[in-house]
């Protein structure tokens, strides 16, 4: 299947862009009952020398509630250099990824197939992603493209 946003494949912005001191939580986190695949796509401008932990959630509402790390390893994708390179590299498969220190702009991407990764039996049918400490330099955002079972114009109001 041909991927086309947004007719087969929905953007859900997860994490708004903003300083990342602290560590954060998505917002908002993207329905995945009726999908077959999703990928966050998680953005990073490193001002700062820090490293920085990216841990994909999965929840029990759109709102975050009962928020867990995902079930199972995934796959990732980086770019860990995005001003020299649209190059990505495949990570070692895991449920988190923790970037370099690097004062980079960077891209990174977890591969999402719920049936695999995500724990509907127990109703959690939503992802996001969280966080870990930074700087208040690095600015930090993340969109979540699904990939429906069913695509087309329905997907549009």
């Amino acid at each position: 299947m041909r991927l086309q946003i947004p007719l087969t494949c929905s953007p859900v912005g997860v994490l708004e862009p903003a300083a990342d001191a602290g560590g954060r939580d998505s917002t908002i986190y993207a329905d995945m009952k009726n999908a077959v695949k999703a990928w966050i796509v998680c953005f990073m401008n490193q001002a700062a020398a820090n490293t920085i932990a990216w841990t994909p959630k999965q929840a029990t509402s759109n709102a975050g509630a009962g928020a867990a790390v995902i079930s199972a390893n995934t796959r990732i994708y980086t770019n860990l250099d995005c001003q020299t390179t649209d190059v990505f590299t495949r990570q070692t498969d895991a449920a988190n990824y923790t970037t370099d220190a690097g004062t980079k702009k960077k891209i990174i991407v977890f591969e999402i197939e719920p049936s695999l990764v995500m724990n509907f039996a127990s109703s959690f049918y939503y992802i996001g992603v969280t966080t870990g400490a930074s700087n208040a330099s690095n600015i930090t955002s993340a969109i979540v493209f699904v990939q429906p079972k069913y695509t087309g114009a329905d997907n549009l109001t």
